[in-house]
């Protein structure tokens, strides 16, 4: 592996181009529908912009893969980027920005042979960036992150994203939650970095895509934690398809939630995440 760049440099790039743009007085946030349904603001596309520019101007062997790009530019660009990719998520949580709920982030990733190599997460409300190199560790800011090891699945709080759940699952984790309590972010770049650091200590997302889980996924294994997809596959970076995350902040409690789950709904193949043809009855979590 050739040479990586610096973690603290790449950090430090990241937070100026996020602050610099959500310090804008005359921030818009007016929003666009997708071809999939999800929104989309002119800081998602303005940061993208700003981060494609600076990253090839600084380290030109590497492609970039942003989230607003054409899908058949992206597939093109992991085909054919021998050197490695960045990942990045511009702006995740545009809902929540969008709507003034203050939880959203930055996410880049530098992904090599379809692994994450190099992590970076900034959340400008709480001026938190985490950020993690392979081999090396994860840091909130200045600060070495450590996953706690001592906490039983029935004590652990979890962030459960029920939207993208099967039915099935749904109602069983509402009926009978192995954990004490239930939270969502709606932000799937911060949810794992909040991982990371033990706020919570259980994760099940239905369907995330490449730039919402390749920097996240490499910051919870360098602070201790584990993660797989539903179907107990290896989270590989080197494809576009959405995977089913289950997580926790250790290996012990990872195998104890991957069993419960389990238990309780038989995966006939692949990852689990609902269609838009499954029906949909309304849930809701528990609550405090």
């Amino acid at each position: 592996m050739s040479f990586l760049p610096d973690r603290c440099e790449v950090a430090r790039l990241v937070v100026h181009i996020a602050r610099s743009t959500f310090d804008k007085p005359n921030l818009e946030k007016a929003v666009s529908i997708k071809q999939d349904g999800s929104i989309v603001t002119e800081i998602d596309t303005f940061i993208q912009a700003q981060l494609k520019q600076a990253l090839e101007a600084r380290w030109p062997q590497y492609g970039f893969v942003g989230e607003e790009m054409h899908h058949d530019e992206q597939d093109a660009v992991i085909r054919n980027s021998a050197e490695g990719y960045w990942v990045l998520d511009p702006l995740d949580g545009t809902t929540n920005f969008a709507s003034g709920f203050l939880l959203y982030g930055v996410s880049l990733a530098l992904v090599i042979d379809g692994q994450p190599e190099l992590a970076v997460t900034f959340d400008p409300i709480r001026n938190e960036c985490f950020s993690a190199l392979r081999g090396q560790g994860a840091y909130l800011n200045e600060y070495r992150l450590s996953c706690p090891d001592d906490v039983s699945l029935s004590d652990c709080v979890a962030n459960i994203d029920y939207k993208r759940l099967t039915q099935d699952l749904s109602a069983q984790l509402v009926r009978c939650p192995p954990y004490r309590s239930q939270r969502n972010l709606g932000s799937s770049v911060l949810e794992w970095c909040w991982l990371a650091t033990g706020r919570f200590q259980l994760y099940l997302h239905g369907g995330q895509k490449l730039w919402d889980f390749a920097a996240g996924y490499l910051i919870l294994l360098e602070s201790g934690g584990r993660a797989t997809s539903l179907s107990g596959q290896c989270l590989d970076c080197g494809k576009l398809r959405k995977r089913a995350i289950v997580a926790a902040i250790n290996g012990k409690l990872l195998s104890q939630w991957e069993s419960w789950i389990k238990g309780h709904l038989e995966v006939a193949s692949g990852d689990l995440y609902r269609s838009d043809k499954m029906p949909v009855r309304p849930l809701t979590g528990s609550g405090s």
